[in-house]
């Protein structure tokens, strides 16, 4: 089992404390999953599915970009976050990931259908991929490495934890036997 660090680091590209980078990945995941549809082209052969593909990809780069500035000001600027491996393969498999769709978004850029006929369908398996793998490494940053959590000093937290929960539990099986 893995170690989990109980050291809050606040983000540093925050509006009130609450990071900004995850609030703004879900748009480019959601968009860099053009293997659907390009998968519905395959299937049924219809070009609407080409050019929905075409218009996930360019959504996702645009809101990459825009959601890959929060996390690169974090990167920078939090000493803890340039020390973990962790870090380093999610900022990079992004920067790889978003290229990958720069690249399939040109292949498709004349002729959506052509694209996805030749190199686009492997781009996009190949980028779905990927973003799984760095989906996996950020929330390691936000879960178990705390980066972006806010240090809650009101003490309510602690009243929901699973700890105290669990501690219950234990209190209440001893006080049965």
């Amino acid at each position: 089992m893995g170690t989990y660090h109980r050291h809050d680091v606040e983000s540093t590209a925050a509006v009130f404390r609450h990071p900004v980078h995850p609030m703004l990945i879900p748009f480019p995941i959601a968009s860099l999953i053009a293997l659907v549809t390009d998968i519905a082209f395959r299937v049924t052969n219809n070009v609407f599915w080409a050019d929905v593909s075409f218009w996930l990809l360019l959504a996702g780069v645009v809101t990459g970009a825009v959601a890959a500035i929060p996390g690169m000001i974090d990167f920078s600027t939090i000493d803890r976050v340039r020390s973990l491996t962790s870090a380093w393969l999610h900022a990079g498999g992004n920067v790889i990931a978003l290229t990958l769709a720069i690249i399939n978004l040109s292949v498709r850029w004349s002729d959506p259908v052509a694209g996805v006929q030749g190199w686009g369908l492997v781009l996009s398996l190949v980028t779905v991929a990927l973003l799984g793998v760095t989906g996996w490494l950020g929330g390691e940053l936000s879960y178990r490495h705390r980066i972006g959590a806010i240090n809650d000093e009101s003490g309510v937290a602690d009243d929901h934890s699973v700890e105290v929960a669990r501690a219950e539990k234990r209190r209440v099986a001893n006080k049965t036997r």
